[in-house]
Order: structure tokens, then sequence, then C-alpha cells
């Protein structure tokens, strides 16, 4: 990594594609946690007491060029470092992929995925809290809705920076949401039981009794998934969810999501969605990698 003032490189793998994650993260008109203009993505990100808007951009495919936009004065080096980090774990570029891409090149389902999508990115949610909220807000509802309810969250009771007339979102903070009440939260317009859920998750968190490096010390994605589903309104499709974009577990499998179903469906043109026996012994060849083999499925479909 090179640093010069506030301008910086961040070399990606050879299997890392820019274009193809800005598809990705493209994908949906009413994301409101980073913006996409002129290839470039602007996200709002806090470290220690900084709050930075952050621009990403490619210089090829495989070099991500980082800039911290409308910033003159000095930022601590390990905040730099912080963002750094951010990106990298964001666009998941310390895992290799070759082995998967090697697995996928004869099996019938990612095949096509991998041929169509090669050097995409497991894009992840590196904020526990921005995760589980996520896949609580998005239980039982199809996805554009699921977007309405996080612009209405973040809007609420996040903060934002602004730079030349746009504002630009961060998460709202466990602290931020633990201290509120069912009520408070009324203006989101979705179940009291969601409520309930992300408020009892921010107090675990701000609590510390729910954190990052407790689930990871789990070591086991079994033993992880059973630490997340012991919280209410987290069952595992929500724990895998958050297992499989926020703590990176590569075994994390939401075998029951129906994405998942009618992508199968898809790709085999098949007249019905498969059993959950079926996606079991087709998955027994993707082992340490079904989180990747589900991104990558999924990606057919949204």
């Amino acid at each position: 990594m090179n640093k010069t003032c506030h301008e910086w490189t961040i070399q990606a793998p050879n299997e890392f594609r820019f274009t193809e994650n800005l598809k990705y993260l493209s994908r949906s008109s009413n994301e409101c946690l980073f913006n996409i203009i002129d290839q470039k993505i602007y996200r709002a990100l806090a470290f220690e007491n900084e709050k930075l808007l952050v621009e990403i951009s490619a210089t090829n495919e495989t070099e991500l060029h980082v800039r911290i936009p409308g910033r003159s004065a000095p930022i601590d080096k390990p905040v730099l470092d912080a963002v750094s980090t951010y990106i990298r774990t964001w666009f998941d570029l310390d895992t290799n992929l070759l082995p998967f891409y090697e697995l996928a090149k004869n099996d019938p389902l990612l095949q096509k995925p991998v041929h169509l999508f090669f050097g995409l990115r497991n894009m992840g949610i590196p904020d526990l809290f921005e995760a589980i909220a996520w896949g609580i807000l998005g239980q039982q509802i199809n996805l554009t809705y699921a977007y309405t309810l996080k612009r209405r969250l973040v809007e609420a009771f996040g903060e934002r920076i602004e730079y030349e007339g746009k504002d630009y979102w961060l998460f709202p903070t466990p602290e931020s949401i633990a201290g509120l009440t069912v009520e408070d939260l009324s203006v989101m317009r979705m179940t009291v039981k969601k409520c309930e859920y992300l408020i009892d998750v921010a107090q675990l968190m701000a609590k510390g009794e729910l954190t990052k490096e407790k689930l990871l010390l789990a070591n086991d994605v079994k033993a992880a998934e059973k630490m997340l589903t012991k919280i209410r309104g987290i069952g595992p499709w929500t724990a895998n969810y958050v297992l499989m974009r926020c703590l990176r577990f590569p075994a994390a499998f939401p075998i029951d999501d129906v994405g998942l179903h009618n992508s199968i469906k898809l790709v085999l043109q098949m007249e019905v969605k498969p059993t959950k026996t079926e996606i079991q012994t087709w998955s027994q060849a993707w082992s340490e990698w079904e989180s990747y083999a589900t991104f990558y499925l999924w990606r057919l479909l949204y």
C-alpha cells in the first residue's frame, strides 16, 4: 500500500474484477449507505473519533484507488490504516478464490455463475450490528422493501456527512438504538416484533455481551450459529447470513433461503424447487466454500 497524503492504492488479487463488484453494488437504486458516481464509490465511515467520506475507484481491474475527498487536515495513520482494512474486508480481498474457481469448473450448479461473474467477491458487511439489523429487516419480505426499511432506519437514527451538496449516511450504532422504545421506531412502519428484535440486539451489543470477537472465537460455524440463534429474532437463516457476510465463515450456509432455491431451480431448469435433501447432496462438493457458492448462485437473481 502506497500512501500519499490522503490518496493511496490497494492491490487486489488477480481473481478480482472491480467492474464486476461495482455492478453488484449498483443493483439497488435505493441503497443508502454508499453512492456510486462516475464509476466511483463514495461511503461514509467512522473510526475512533473520525468520520470520513471515502472515495474508491479503480485504475485497473485489480488496483483500487482510495481517496479522502474534502479533507485537508491531517488524518492519523491508524485511521487511514483502518480505512484500508475496512475496504479489504468489505471486498473480501484477502480470500484466495483459486480453489473455489477450481471446484466450480466441473460443478453443475456453479459453472454458470462463476463464468458470468468471475472476479466477484462476497461483498461483506463488516459492521456486526449492521449485518444483524439487515438480516432482521429482510425477514419474510422482498428485497426492495428491505432496502426501504433500511433507508428509514438509517435516515432516522444514523449520522451523516455532507459533501458537495450530498448526504452520506452512517449506519446507526447499537448505542443509538439500545435506548429506544418500539414507539420510537414507529417511523420505520414495520412489525412490532422486528422493532423489539432490533432493540434487543442493540442492547446486547451496547453492553458488550454480543461482539464480533466473541463470535469469531467460536472458531466453528455451528458453534457460532448456536450463539446467534439463542438471541430472540435470530433464526438459522439470519444467523448464517451474518456468519457469511460479516464473520466470513466459509462454511456458513443459509440452506433454507428461498433465493438459493430459486437460483438452483433456474440453473438446472427444474419444474419445481429443489428439496433440502437434494441441496445437501449437491453441496457436499462445496465443503468450506458453501458461503461463496451461495453468494454466486444468489447473483444470478439479484
